[in-house]
């Protein structure tokens, strides 16, 4: 089975976002020896990375997409029909994004016919509904959109929250300013 024999080492990994979690995801995989390359809405100053203008363009250096952008309307299905072909047949898709970052339907359809080798899927356009089709495919890994709800990262959370409020009403920078990627 071609999927379950990809190797991480030495793959060619695309990021698609590189705001604070973009940037932790690309470091996690530099370390397990892959290069890194990302598409922002600009370059970041200060980065080595390559950046690529255009989605379709990382997606031909790629191995594999991971997608770490937010949902607006600029980047609602800004993973189409060109992008999953320029990725190709032996690409992978991972998106920890928000579902309606990708076209579900062309994704399910590439992965069906095999124009793309694999899917790793956090989240889902009509969550928490997945496409039947998905479960059916031995390609696609399926995980609920769940990874924040554990009891450390809701304490942490929670003093975030509280320590942003004590810092707004002392008139004191705010421990975690909004970024905008």
């Amino acid at each position: 089975d071609h999927f379950a024999l990809f190797q991480l080492r030495g793959k060619r990994i695309g990021i698609v976002g590189l705001g604070r979690i973009g940037y932790q995801v690309a470091k996690r995989l530099e370390a397990f020896g892959c290069s890194i390359a990302y598409n922002s809405r600009k370059a970041k100053p200060g980065v080595s990375y390559p950046f690529y203008q255009t989605v379709q363009e990382l997606a031909a250096k790629s191995d594999a997409l991971v997608l770490c952008c937010g949902l607006t309307e600029q980047t609602r299905h800004l993973i189409n029909k060109e992008v999953l072909a320029a990725l190709g047949k032996d690409g992978v898709i991972v998106n920890i994004a928000r579902g309606g970052v990708i076209d579900e339907k062309e994704m399910v359809r590439c992965l069906m016919e095999g124009e793309i080798a694999g899917a790793g899927l956090d989240v889902f356009e009509n969550e928490p509904d997945a496409p039947k089709e998905l479960m059916e495919l031995d390609n696609v890994v399926m995980s609920p959109h769940c990874a924040v709800f554990t009891r450390e990262s809701l304490l942490d959370v929670a003093r975030l929250v509280v320590g942003n409020l004590e810092a707004f009403f002392s008139n004191e920078p705010l421990l975690s300013e909004y970024e905008d990627d």
